[in-house]
């Protein structure tokens, strides 16, 4: 998707594949059919909105809609915008993200009008690393607990880079761990590239809910995860492969569903 339209961010779209397979495929209770409300179902953001290609092959392959629309990836009146939106009414979407920082305090509404609506259904998000630097986050980690929002599962591609070089260069975060058990959430670790270890931690966050406090899990990816020449650099945040840089990528996929 990326390559056919020379433009996106296919390294933290690989690092989080495992995530949204196990999500949609394992944990979720949702329907493709969709309806924008989601009542009676489980709720998934995505904050990080740039690596919309793992989401929309995700949700295209769970029944959201036909596959064949991923190749108008990117493309005018399409859709698959590069971040997703509503404006498009694509089924599965329900806000607007890109603009990092923004996902959790969404989420947390979701969860708040759950425990009004007395809905038992869980709300998920995912942001990314270098996004914990946005204050808008901090802001939000105080909000849910002192809320008990424990409906609430909140997960951070951890995978140490950001858009200009890796994280402990640009601004550092220190103890992500730490600070987030501060802030009063429940906090639990797990390897985001082994799909056995991400059901089996989703599962256990859902387990850990129900508690007086919201969970979130620091998912530790690599990006590119599964692409040699993408795996362990920030260069591939959003850069498109060339055709050569294509065929070395499928080459070493275990397995690659359709030609779009």
């Amino acid at each position: 998707m990326v390559h056919a339209c020379q433009s996106g961010h296919p390294g933290g779209s690989l690092g989080c594949t495992e995530y949204f397979v196990a999500l949609y495929f394992h944990i979720l209770k949702h329907n493709p059919k969709f309806e924008m409300s989601g009542t009676g179902e489980d709720l998934c953001f995505l904050s990080n909105g740039h690596i919309s290609p793992v989401w929309y092959a995700t949700l295209a392959r769970a029944g959201y809609f036909d596959p064949k629309e991923l190749a108008t990836f990117r493309k005018l009146n399409s859709r698959l915008q590069g971040h997703p939106a509503t404006h498009e009414h694509l089924p599965g979407i329900r806000i607007a993200s890109g603009s990092l920082g923004q996902g959790l305090s969404v989420a947390i509404g979701a969860a708040q009008a759950k425990k009004l609506n007395k809905d038992d259904r869980f709300v998920y998000v995912l942001m990314g690393e270098g996004e914990q630097q946005e204050g808008q986050v901090w802001e939000a980690a105080m909000y849910a607990p002192h809320n008990k929002l424990d409906n609430l599962i909140a997960t951070i591609d951890y995978n140490g880079q950001q858009i200009d070089g890796p994280v402990d260069k640009i601004l550092s975060l220190l103890n992500l761990k730490a600070k987030w058990e501060a802030f009063g959430w429940t906090v639990q670790e797990f390897n985001g590239n082994k799909i056995e270890e991400v059901v089996r931690g989703l599962e256990n966050a859902q387990s850990l809910t129900k508690q007086g406090k919201p969970v979130l899990n620091l998912m530790k990816t690599e990006m590119g995860f599964g692409v040699d020449y993408m795996m362990g650099s920030h260069k591939w945040h959003g850069v498109a492969p060339n055709d050569d840089e294509l065929a070395k990528a499928l080459a070493q996929l275990e397995e690659t569903i359709g030609d779009y």
